[in-house]
């Protein structure tokens, strides 16, 4: 009976870790997708709440990594609750760190139009990267939500889509400095905000693959697409 009792107080506490992960994720979400419209938009009073967003994120990622020390600490789980909780960390991170780039753009936007170069083109590339990597966050947290590693090869395949839309603006980009040197500094912007949006990608890939090692037991970080559909299929 004590023993039931124990595990029912696990239970719960591992639902109070993941229920703030998605918390989380969702304050991250909106962080982004509130950098992206302050930049493509020009609305820059986002970026204030961009900022105040990353305050509660920053805050919710030590709330998390203390829960999940102290879990460890006092019930000394094993097999898949340990993955669980250790994955759990990795994820918070790769959140954290998604935060930093969404802030890191928001910072960008503002130097962009308060420096008068707002009519700078805005990219399609810019555009189309940023619709992808906020798709794989999306589906990234839902498949951490569900405990689903379906999504995981999607992902991989989007992250090497981002990878070649990265690699893209960085020609086009290359190009419109050479033909006119005066657009320099413009361009390196575009160009740190590119690269921002295609680290996000990676951090959504990571996500995605914490969660295939949560319920499988794999580690499928330094595979190939094809053979993390194995994995998951299996």
């Amino acid at each position: 009976m004590q023993h039931n009792h124990i595990s029912t107080q696990f239970d719960v506490q591992l639902e109070q870790v993941r229920s703030r992960v998605l918390h989380m994720g969702g304050a991250v979400e909106n962080q982004l997708s509130l950098a992206v419209r302050a930049l493509q938009d020009g609305e820059t009073f986002l970026i204030d709440r961009v900022l105040d967003v990353e305050q509660q994120v920053n805050a919710l990622e030590m709330e998390i990594d203390e829960l999940c020390t102290n879990i460890i600490a006092r019930r000394t789980p094993t097999a898949i609750d340990l993955r669980v909780l250790t994955m759990v960390v990795k994820t918070i991170t790769d959140l954290e760190r998604v935060g930093d780039e969404a802030k890191k753009i928001a910072l960008m936007a503002r130097e962009f139009f308060r420096s008068g170069r707002a009519h700078m083109p805005r990219y399609a590339e810019i555009q189309r990267m940023s619709v992808i990597v906020i798709e794989m966050l999306r589906q990234a947290l839902d498949g951490f939500a569900r405990l689903d590693a379906e999504a995981a090869p999607a992902i991989a395949r989007r992250d090497l889509e981002v990878d070649d839309a990265f690699r893209a603006v960085l020609r086009e980009l290359l190009t419109h400095m050479i033909a006119d040197p005066r657009t320099i500094s413009a361009t390196l912007d575009i160009l740190f905000i590119s690269k921002a949006l295609e680290r996000v990608g990676d951090h959504a890939k990571n996500i995605s693959e914490y969660v295939v090692y949560m319920i499988k037991g794999k580690d499928v970080r330094h595979l190939s697409t094809e053979e993390i559909e194995q994995v998951v299929r299996s």
